[in-house]
Parts: structure tokens; sequence; C-alpha cells
């Protein structure tokens, strides 16, 4: 799913086998002038993904051959998670989708009120997901059937993290939520002073978020105290990955942080030529993320320092993927693009 898993951390501590430089393996196009803006899930050897073309597309995850598409009612931005043969996206068409994994049917749809930019996250026999019509949803897995909704001021494009019994979130109302998962009550709730875009990551009883009020913030998960803040020098729209002691994390400033997770001390930062609105993926002590200037970059987790890059031919703003051998990531141009390392 989105982000590796179920509590967002965008950290797969189970890739040991890549690392840069790297070499591009295939690329797939999908319909001429769609932005792709999906983060892509792998299971299996297939890897799901949507696009601004309004379809979802499985791919083969060696070779990038097509194996199903679907067309939705409109662009797909959502990241899809899969879980039990089931493949969960949003659309702008405002649907939440179910598929089946292996032809690309339908299973259930749900519509909400307005656009689902939001990535599901699926626990529990749940699926939650929220909406431009200011509502996080918590569906039935199997059924699409409406278990609770949830209202807060404003849009939800923000993808819930799901830890402990404890939905995650935030709104452009300017706050992070914490909603009890089976039912819907309000746990605890933060007031940035800003839109929050971004999409938390829970570690280790921390909630760390970025807000448009150009801080990156770290929250007890049990009660939403703050923890610490980091002011960078504009809009935090990225979500945070978490490894190794620190948080790393893109800014509207050009740059990308590395933080201390405790503390919220600025241990390097990076720059790029333009805004990063990806969030990071990190493996195998490699930073992964991509920007506004077109290029998909790689940075030693602990330096800093560059190790590779690769310019696409337009905006890159989904998460990387990483895992088995692999790392795939979409771009406006509308190619999704797979890199592996460099044969020696």
């Amino acid at each position: 799913m989105f982000r590796f898993n179920i509590n967002h951390s965008g950290y797969n501590p189970t890739e040991v086998v890549l690392k840069p430089p790297l070499e591009m393996k295939w690329r797939y196009q999908a319909n001429s002038g769609a932005k792709a803006n999906s983060s892509p899930a792998l299971v299996n050897d297939t890897i799901y993904v949507g696009s601004g073309d309004r379809f979802v597309y499985a791919l083969d995850a060696g070779t990038g051959q097509l194996k199903w598409s679907y067309e939705t009612g409109s662009d797909v931005f959502s990241s899809p998670a899969v879980a039990d043969g089931l493949v969960y996206i949003g659309s702008y068409d405002g649907k939440v989708y179910a598929f089946d994994a292996d032809s690309g049917t339908v299973v259930w749809s749900y519509q909400t009120g307005d656009e689902v930019r939001s990535s599901p996250a699926v626990a529990d026999g749940m699926v939650y997901a929220g909406s431009h019509d200011f509502s996080m949803y918590a569906l039935d897995a199997l059924t699409g059937k409406l278990v609770w909704s949830y209202q807060t001021g404003s849009l939800v494009s923000s993808s819930p993290a799901v830890v402990g019994g404890v939905v995650y979130f935030g709104s452009w109302d300017g706050s992070v939520y914490a909603l009890e998962a089976t039912m819907g009550k309000l746990v605890w709730q933060y007031q940035t002073n800003e839109a929050v875009f971004s999409s938390p990551a829970v570690v280790d009883g921390v909630v760390y978020i970025g807000s448009d009020d150009d801080h990156v913030y770290a929250l007890t998960a049990d009660n939403g105290s703050l923890l610490w803040s980091y002011k960078t020098g504009d809009d935090v729209r990225a979500s945070p990955a978490v490894a190794y002691g620190k948080v790393y994390i893109g800014s509207y400033d050009y740059n990308m942080y590395a933080l201390d997770a405790k503390t919220g001390r600025e241990l390097w930062s990076y720059t790029t030529g333009y805004w990063i609105r990806t969030a990071a993926a990190v493996a195998n002590g490699v930073v992964y993320a991509g920007s506004f200037d077109s290029t998909f970059f790689a940075l030693d987790a602990e330096t800093g320092r560059l190790l590779f890059s690769y310019q696409t031919g337009n905006t890159v703003t989904a998460c990387p993927t990483v895992t088995n051998g692999m790392v795939y990531i979409p771009s406006w141009d509308g190619f999704v693009y797979a890199f592996g390392s460099q044969a020696p």
C-alpha cells in the first residue's frame, strides 16, 4: 500500500538488494498527456497504479507489460492498497473502488460526495479513505458498505495511517485528527496554522506530519500533544518517512530534510531545483524521492549525499515504491519507470 505499511513509515527494512547507481529496466506509458501521480503497490509479480488519464493499471513488475486496465470516471491520483486479492483505490469521480486483483473486475464501489485523492488504508476488515467532501470514510472491505464517516472542516486529501485501533490523518482545515477505528469517534485533534495536505507516519508512538504553515510536527500518538516542530522555508505537503532514527521529508522550499526523530534537529538537507511534494521512500540506507524539477533522485540516508538522479519528462510527485530489488516511480510525463541496480 501507499508508504509501504499500515503506519505509513515509508521504510522497507526487507529490501537489501537495491543500491545506486541505478539503470532503467523498463517504462510504461499511459495514455498521452496523462499525469502519473499515484504511487504503485506491488503484490507478487504485479504492480497496480492509477493515472491522470482516468485509468487504473495492472502491470507486470518485471517487464512493464499491461495485464489489465480499468477506466474510472475521472483522474486517479490516489494510490492503491492491495489486500486479500482486492485492489482498493480512489478516483476524482468521487468513488472508492475495489477491484479483483487478477482480472480488474469491479467488486464494489462506494460514492462519496466529492473527489477522492486520499489513498486507502486497509486494516481489520475495513477500508479507510478521505474525500474532498470534507469527510473520512470507513467502509467494509468485502462489501463496500459504509461503517462510519467523520466530517472535518475542509477537504481531506491526506491518506490515513492506522495504528493501535486509531486512524490518523490531516485535513485542509489545518487539523491533524485521531479517530477511533471501529466507531469513528474523535480521540484527539491538533490544530496547525494552515491546511494539512501531508499524510502522517506513525512510528514508535509518535505521529509525524507536515503542514502548509511550513512546519513538520511530531505529536504524541496517544493524546496529540506536541513533542517538537521544525520550520522549513515553505509549505510542507510531502509526507514523512521514518527510519534509522530520522525523519525524511521534503518542502516547497526545494529541500529534502533529515531531522532527528526524537528532537526535530536538522541533520542534513539536500537542495533540488523546485518544490518537493513527493513522499520519500527509504530502503537499504538510501532515500528515494522526486521533485517538481522533473528529477527522480536517490540520497545517502546518513549524509544526504546524492547517489543517483534521473531526469524524467515532467514533474515527479508520486512516492517511489521500493521492493524486490527495484524502485518504481511515476512521472507527470505519463510514464511509470522501473529502475534496478546497474549490472556489473
